[in-house]
């Protein structure tokens, strides 16, 4: 709790009835206090700017402006921890990608149960992840919204919501010089490339969709995406960056061997692994460290596959996950990179990745591309001279 005062929660939510029944759901917590509420996403932009909140519940579906839509002006105007609590937030639906996409920081779903909404069902998640989003870090849009624009001239209707449109406004990836594009890579050296690794959690999916289209349809190197998420999310979540993004994104399959110019995004039900002969190993099995997928045992393994040519990479996230498998990057010769804390929205796994020493670089947002780049570049040179 903050300062050991009550966290200040906006209710945003087009029915009457179900904004009653989430004030008393959040007042029955003594840590937790409804200061207002709000029955539309333009409502809930005003009342986001005057009553400043430490956390929002978000409706998607409302009249006039939507939660999506109110969700991408708040971000890029008065950045506020948002939780999605919708019937459109069970498991694999689109619309809370999106949300999560434009910086929501989580969801709840309301129960399916007919016009019977018991809510008390999921008090506890609601309470508990309404805590945890008051302790992250916003981060502002890098530019203004379009559509807060739009919001902002009277009269005027907003457009649909375009919840890539942060993504598009920041820098593509840029084709890479002839020398080094793919095909002629994989021409000299087609047993050995370099190998990304990306891990994440909490404020991970809006940070992937600011990072990914930087990464170029003809890289030499093949990534691959932790990314903390039910199971039932990921391959919608790979098709949304495949939309914003240069290189082929797809979620990883079992059995498929891993190429250059690919990202793979691990699915939220397994754990993910190269094999030695570089083809993806799929593990259903339990939680490690308590988290499945779990970054730790992809970097390890990615360590011992691609060795002083792997990259891996420390993004925004709650917990330890990664810190493990850094230092096995480390181990094998190849490059370990953490996202900052000013960019980061929660600062957990890449100050745990510091802390233990093994982080090489430690970078805002905009910057780790660019670093990626410098370092898979570097790996190719070291191994055309037999270096690494």
């Amino acid at each position: 709790m903050l300062s050991g005062k009550r966290l200040r929660v906006l209710v945003v939510d087009d029915s009457v009835f179900m904004c009653r029944v989430l004030q008393n759901l959040i007042g029955s917590d003594p840590e937790l206090e409804v200061i207002g509420t709000a029955q539309d996403g333009r409502e809930a932009i005003t009342a986001a700017e005057r009553l400043r909140p430490d956390v929002i519940t978000m409706d998607i579906n409302m009249p006039r402006v939507d939660g999506l839509q109110a969700t991408e002006v708040i971000m890029s105007s008065n950045p506020r921890p948002i939780i999605m609590v919708s019937s459109d937030s069970r498991e694999g639906a689109t619309p809370t990608l999106r949300a999560l996409g434009l910086g929501a920081v989580d969801f709840v779903a309301k129960p399916s149960t007919g016009i019977d909404f018991d809510m008390s069902t999921v008090r506890d998640e609601l309470c508990h992840k309404l805590k945890l989003a008051a302790r992250v870090r916003v981060v502002r849009n890098a530019t203004r919204s379009p559509l807060a624009e739009t919001l902002a001239a009277p009269g005027t209707a907003p457009a649909a919501s375009d919840p890539a449109s942060a993504t598009r406004n920041g820098a593509m990836g840029k084709p890479l010089p002839e020398s080094i594009q793919l095909a002629s890579w994989l021409e000299r050296a087609p047993e050995r490339f370099p190998v990304v690794c990306l891990a994440a959690s909490t404020g991970g999916p809006a940070t992937l969709m600011r990072l990914l289209p930087s990464f170029p349809a003809n890289s030499p190197a093949a990534v691959i995406v932790i990314q903390h998420m039910p199971g039932t999310f990921t391959a919608q979540f790979a098709v949304q960056l495949n939309e914003v993004a240069p290189a082929r994104v797809k979620e990883a399959e079992q059995g498929e061997p891993l190429c250059p110019g690919t990202v793979y995004i691990c699915p939220g039900t397994h754990h993910l692994r190269i094999s030695p002969g570089g083809r993806i190993a799929l593990d259903a099995g339990p939680r490690v460290a308590g988290y499945r997928p779990c970054a730790d045992v992809s970097l390890e393994s990615v360590a011992q596959f691609a060795g002083a040519m792997t990259t891996a990479v420390v993004l925004t996230g709650m917990g330890s996950d990664g810190a493990r498998g850094a230092m096995a990057v480390k181990a094998a010769g190849g490059h370990v990179i953490t996202q900052d804390e000013a960019t980061s929205a929660v600062f957990g796994m890449p100050a745990e990745v510091i802390r233990c020493g093994a982080a090489d670089q430690v970078l805002p947002l905009e910057q780790i591309y660019a670093a990626v780049e410098k370092r898979v570049l570097y790996s190719l040179g070291a191994a055309r001279i037999g270096a690494i």
